[in-house]
């Protein structure tokens, strides 16, 4: 009888091709994503002389520098003459190259993290690399999915295969249900609270135990996001009836018959029962509140009901000048109360919380309620926005005082003027909060969609089941 095998393993398994003595492994990539910061891989493949392996197993989108505002405008809306060559030369590399290309106006387009998944070009048993670290997102369909660099990146376009070595395995459960108002950004920022920044290096997660079993695909997809926060290679979710019916029907799923046998060898993949992992991590998911971020590090998260820390509660000295820096940083006194904390801007999206369900969650706490401070929605993707107007939320939010913006990472980085300035806070539904990453001397708090919808209507960071309980 074979050895109980994580997915990961098996994932792994099935797409080695040879392996050096020093255990590095050439890996086969089913799915290649590029975006506006692939033209130096590009580039070197002009230069050599290299045609793309297999154009069909790659997928370009422009995402990073796509404008939020006046789309209609197309590349007119762009006034950095920067921003507008990357989105030109990853628009002439892809017709040169014939990569399937999802342009500004194509009504596809989105943030690559939201609609690989959305047009099912993630699924289970994939091997998938992007330019990108938040690449792990796609590990929630139960696909082994990590960030590249350029130089890694010209490999995988010339041959569709990368050197990679193996990381060490993490499982990580959580068990039980979660409480009023939590959702699965609470639960990965507790879990990054928990492990440190850099207590997932060298390893990949896997998210277990029933509260991750209960989350939707889009919860699966926020907490695999984050998984880089923690410094992991990837995290993963197994693939089971949710991920199948979330897949079902989409444009790069399998149809027909074919759709069955994929059905039947996904359900294989799944972490067999005993499988050994590296390292076990346990977290209640009762003891999970509403979180919010008081640093500059995703680390930083505390429940909403909670005080600044005090330096002096860290274990060592470096530990106590990380937190004295970020709050400078951040202005923040400790033991002040998170919720009594002004903000001056709120904003919501990014491939961490930009899917239609987050708009749900920020639209349902925002009805009948108006905004106090200046903050703005941009959708995931193109497709998400289409639905959500379908359904109304877009009104809730332009009626609350949002505004109503298009697909794109930029308020997320400080691009194409989506920025927060500076000593303004924002509470933001994005996944990293780092000193000037909303924009120089920006403070970032991040927190969930339905957190930043309580403060976009109180002003302050607020406990958003607070106004669960009086909606």
């Amino acid at each position: 009888m074979d050895a109980p095998r994580t997915i990961f393993e098996k994932i792994w398994n099935d797409h080695v091709i040879l392996t050096r003595p020093d255990g590095t492994a050439l890996l086969h990539v089913d799915r290649n994503l590029v975006h506006e910061g692939s033209f130096h891989a590009f580039a070197s493949l002009r230069v050599e002389g290299r045609k793309v392996r297999h154009p069909h197993q790659n997928f370009a989108v422009t995402d990073h520098y796509a404008p939020t505002v006046d789309r209609n405008r197309g590349m007119a809306a762009i006034s950095d003459p920067e921003r507008r060559e990357m989105i030109v030369l990853l628009r002439e590399n892809a017709r040169d190259y014939g990569v399937r290309h999802f342009d500004l106006d194509d009504p596809d387009q989105g943030i690559v993290h939201v609609i690989g998944p959305e047009l099912g070009l993630s699924q289970p048993g994939l091997l998938i690399t992007c330019g990108d670290s938040h690449t792990s997102t796609h590990g929630a369909l139960g696909a082994y999915a990590f960030g590249i660099g350029q130089s890694q990146l010209r490999q995988v376009l010339a041959t569709q295969t990368i050197w990679q070595k193996k990381p060490k395995t993490m499982r990580i459960q959580v068990e039980g249900a979660v409480g009023p108002g939590v959702s699965a950004k609470d639960i990965v920022l507790s879990i990054i609270a928990k492990i440190g920044a850099g207590g997932a290096t060298g390893y990949m997660i896997e998210y277990a135990g029933s509260a991750i079993r209960t989350l939707s695909m889009e919860g699966r997809l926020t907490v695999c996001n984050m998984s880089i926060e923690a410094g992991a290679r990837t995290g993963m979710v197994s693939p089971d009836d949710t991920t199948f019916a979330y897949l079902k029907g989409r444009r790069y799923a399998p149809k027909g018959a074919q759709w069955d046998q994929a059905v039947a060898q996904w359900r294989r993949l799944a972490t067999d029962d005993d499988a050994p992992f590296d390292r076990e991590v346990s977290l209640d998911a009762a003891a999970i509140a509403p979180m919010v971020t008081w640093g500059t590090s995703p680390e930083d998260a505390l429940p909403i009901d909670g005080v600044v820390p005090e330096p002096q509660s860290a274990g060592n000295p470096d530990d106590r000048a990380r937190m004295e820096k970020a709050l400078r940083y951040m202005d923040l006194v400790p033991g002040s109360r998170l919720d009594r904390i002004e903000i001056d801007r709120v904003f919501i999206g990014t491939c961490t919380n930009g899917r239609i369900e987050d708009l749900r969650a920020a639209a349902e706490i925002l009805k009948g309620r108006k905004t106090v401070v200046p903050a703005w929605v941009s959708p995931g993707s193109t497709a998400t926005k289409r639905q959500a107007e379908a359904e109304g939320l877009d009104l809730i939010f332009k009626q609350a005082g949002f505004e109503w913006r298009d697909s794109s990472c930029s308020a997320c980085a400080a691009m194409n003027g989506d920025h927060i300035a500076q000593g303004e806070r924002c509470a933001s539904t994005s996944n990293r909060n780092f000193e000037g990453r909303q924009g120089v001397g920006a403070r970032t708090h991040l927190v969930s969609p339905a957190m930043a919808a309580a403060a976009a209507v109180t002003g302050r960071l607020t406990d958003v089941r607070h106004l669960m309980a009086s909606h």
